[in-house]
């Protein structure tokens, strides 16, 4: 399972070039799980998540993609085989292998292809290592995928949870995993190559944790116009590494007024919670609201006079302005029990990166506390992501 968790006000009106919304599409309902017991430190698994991305993508050996979120995912239920048996799998943007096994026993049909080859992946203190097999996998009626490549798990680490994972990352991402292969073609991929879609693009709408309905939904080959409340805003993968590897993208970061990341490069991704910032950034934004941490759980803390106070917290996106309002800042109050802390207290969804911006080339992840109030688009085609504004945007139930 992924780490899925945790971020508009548009001040330039936005021109994008619309991507074709009534062919070549299809949508994927996503649940959400929470899990109220056993994990109470959100900010290491998230770092630890983060250290696996940077720390591995100029090693030989198989990519390390990330430590799964242990209090918050999404999910979507998955066919495998002909007829189809169905697994739930986290859905994850940080990775690209999906790969089935960790609770529910692979069943081979007759279609069912073992290359031989063994799978491999890291993530974080989590691990995969498997068999690699060429399936049918199902994840609507009209998207069916012929021959993809799934990995079948012989043993997993610290996975809990779900059945597998759904990798929607870059290609590049599974360099090295398997064996006698250096790519693998994702889910995505193949379903643009085997024209199941128009283009290789993947819509993502989550909904707050809060909400009553937060349930979400995958658009594969588009976008669902339905979910948003604006015209998609699109900036291109930047070209800073590590973050190009992943879906990376360039933006400034600001409060009431004041830049507290100048812009940069940083990675959009829904297999983490919170938002993480470059320590300088951090530390600027921790002084301009006044927070103080927590020992017993490394979050940011507000009091009520500081939470009447807060101001958005914008994000300038391609010169478009997402802010995210001061209810989006701070986690879910009626889950506070989730992350070890006090059922009265005010947290920020905040962490710090734990080293200066300019110096790794990855100062910002922008994680569910962002992508719950903003509709997020993944546009392999032509190398970019895009966002929109949602019915969440403002809303107020943290």
């Amino acid at each position: 399972m992924s780490l899925l968790l945790l971020l508009l006000f548009s001040l330039s009106a936005v021109h994008a070039s619309p991507l074709t919304r009534d062919t070549g599409m299809a949508s994927l309902a996503m649940s959400t799980k929470i899990n109220m017991a056993g994990v109470s430190d959100v900010v290491q698994m998230d770092l630890a998540r983060v250290q696996s991305m940077v720390g591995t993508l100029t090693s030989s050996e198989p990519w390390a993609v990330n430590i799964p979120n242990k209090i918050f995912s999404y999910t979507a239920e998955i066919g495998v085989g002909t007829p189809p048996t169905y697994h739930t799998l986290v859905v994850d943007t940080g990775s690209s292998n999906t790969w089935i096994g960790a609770s529910q026993p692979f069943v081979p049909t007759n279609f069912s292809v073992n290359t031989n080859n063994t799978v491999s992946v890291i993530y974080g203190s989590a691990s995969l290592y498997g068999e690699e097999w060429l399936d049918t996998v199902t994840l609507t009626s009209s998207l069916v995928i012929g021959q993809q490549s799934i990995g079948i798990a012989l043993v997993v680490a610290n996975f809990l949870s779900a059945d597998g994972v759904l990798g929607l990352g870059p290609i590049r991402l599974t360099n090295n995993t398997v064996q006698n292969t250096f790519q693998v073609p994702t889910v995505t991929d193949n379903l643009y190559t085997q024209g199941k879609i128009a283009q290789e693009v993947l819509g993502v709408f989550f909904a707050p944790v809060s909400e009553p309905d937060s349930n979400g939904k995958l658009t594969f080959g588009g976008y669902d116009s339905s979910a948003i409340t604006s015209a998609v805003n699109y900036v291109p993968i930047t070209t800073t590494f590590p973050a190009s590897a992943y879906w990376g993208i360039d933006l400034s970061i600001s409060y009431a007024g004041t830049t507290i990341l100048p812009s940069t490069a940083g990675i959009v991704d829904t297999g983490t919670t919170l938002i993480l910032l470059a320590s300088d950034a951090y530390q600027a934004y921790q002084s301009l609201t006044g927070a103080t941490l927590d020992p017993n759980n490394n979050l940011l803390m507000i009091d009520s006079a500081q939470y009447a106070n807060l101001k958005p917290l914008s994000f300038n996106v391609g010169n478009t302005i997402y802010d995210l309002t001061p209810n989006a800042q701070i986690w879910p109050r009626s889950l506070n029990a989730a992350v070890g802390g006090n059922s009265s207290a005010i947290y920020l969804v905040f962490a710090d990166l734990g080293w200066p911006s300019g110096s790794t080339g990855f100062d910002f992840l922008v994680g569910y506390g962002f992508l719950q109030r903003f509709y997020s688009v993944f546009d392999t085609t032509n190398q970019r992501v895009g966002f929109a504004t949602t019915m969440y945007t403002d809303s107020t139930t943290n």
